[in-house]
């Protein structure tokens, strides 16, 4: 998810630099918008060395620059690809600015122009925070359904002792993952995740592989790291990068799968296994180049392990979610394996759909879980799929812990 920061002009902007490297820690990305003032503080290089993002400071190109039509539009850009807009420090101009609905900066134009919710923490001298201004102003953004940090008390940069310290970056980590309605709901879990295809070689040059590029494999380690689980990525070879807070194994084949799968699993109280492992792979691999001839090449293939399969007939207590990729009678397919392979939840998709297919950033999915729940998702990101999945393992997790109470008394 993308957050915009707005970082305005007081002593406290040098916090922000800590907030950013915070909030990556959590998985978000975060572009940096600074005001004029702000810039007397930090400056934007700072800022654009810890995100790795353009830091925008100006509302058009900067004096001497060329204007073009995408630096006049270009807070409508930042407006709509950005998940929440967050200003820390907030101070008492800009929060005057967004209540009253001024927009002469390319900060209080985005606010204007974006539908996201918007975080502020504010900081300023206590006189400034008490002033009957600022608190008008303040219940004027908290009416419109802006969430406000409330500033700690202490000893100021002017002075001063009292409310107006920017707050903790807990605190306002908190009001970000409120505001963006995100879940801490498994904490305390281990889940273990594949992702990605597997490669099954030839010889030294050729092997044998899917089209599957991983993206939803990943965005499920991605949404349970951020909502509290530890999680274990064992990947096969994608170009992906690795999600933050997620200890990620690389694996080549399907048995290197299989083995690190192993290690891991045991230690977990979840297993969602999203790879595409190759179904065979050579009977023989040879150590030189096969050269090219005019006659029929025959290759043999044995079977690989069925991971999935493997570790569900010695799941115990835990949860397993398997996936079905299938191109005809989806539900039937993959109601039978559902139950073939002893799994709790299966996630069907028809790889033929729009919207569906490999190497998108979308998916159309059915859930099909073993108490009988059937739910039939309409098309959206991989990532909302992937909420919606983690969803279905929470409620499942508390089926079982349910069930277990039950047959303890």
């Amino acid at each position: 998810m993308r957050i915009t920061l707005g970082v305005t002009g007081g002593v406290a902007a040098y916090k922000a630099a800590e907030l950013v490297r915070r909030l990556q820690q959590d998985g978000f990305t975060v572009q940096v918008v600074m005001t004029r003032s702000a810039r007397e503080f930090v400056t934007p290089l700072t800022f654009a060395a810890l995100s790795g993002q353009k830091v925008i400071t100006d509302l058009f190109a900067e004096s001497g620059g060329e204007a073009n039509l995408e630096s006049a539009i270009e807070h409508i850009a930042v407006a709509q690809r950005t998940d929440l807009l967050l200003v820390a420090p907030a101070t008492a101009d800009v929060i005057a600015k967004f209540a009253r609905g001024i927009a002469d900066d390319f900060l209080t134009t985005l606010h204007l122009a974006s539908t996201a919710p918007v975080v502020i923490a504010p900081a300023m001298n206590v006189n400034m925070w008490n002033h009957a201004a600022t608190q008008e102003n303040l219940e004027m953004l908290r009416a419109r359904g802006v969430h406000v940090v409330q500033p700690d008390e202490g000893y100021l940069a002017c002075g001063m002792t009292g409310p107006g310290r920017l707050a903790g970056q807990e605190a306002i980590i908190v009001a970000v993952r409120d505001a963006l309605k995100l879940k801490r709901d498994l904490e305390g879990e281990t889940v273990v995740v594949t992702a990605g295809p597997t490669c099954e070689d030839l010889d030294p040059v050729r092997y044998i592989t899917n089209r599957s590029s991983g993206k939803m494999g990943y965005a499920v380690a991605e949404v349970a790291a951020r909502r509290g689980a530890r999680v274990v990525l064992v990947s096969g070879p994608t170009a992906l990068d690795t999600p933050t807070g997620v200890d990620r194994v690389n694996v080549r084949t399907a048995l290197e799968m299989q083995q690190a799968v192993q290690r891991h699993f045991s230690d977990a109280s979840v297993g969602i296994f999203a790879a595409a492992v190759a179904d065979y792979r050579p009977l023989e691999t040879v150590s030189q180049k096969i050269k090219r001839s005019k006659e029929p090449l025959t290759i043999r293939l044995e079977p690989n392990p069925d991971i999935l399969a493997s570790v569900a007939v010695e799941k115990g207590s835990r949860l397993v979610v398997g996936f079905a990729a299938e191109t005809d009678h989806v539900a039937e397919n993959a109601r039978k394996k559902l139950t073939a392979k002893n799994a709790d939840l299966i996630v069907a998709n028809d790889v033929t759909a729009e919207g569906a297919g490999f190497d998108l950033d979308t998916n159309v999915v059915t859930l099909l879980a073993r108490d009988g729940r059937d739910l039939a998702l309409p098309k959206m990101t991989k990532r909302e799929v992937a909420e919606r999945i983690l969803d279905e393992v929470v409620r499942l997790r508390s089926v079982l812990r349910v069930a277990a109470q039950h047959s303890s008394d």
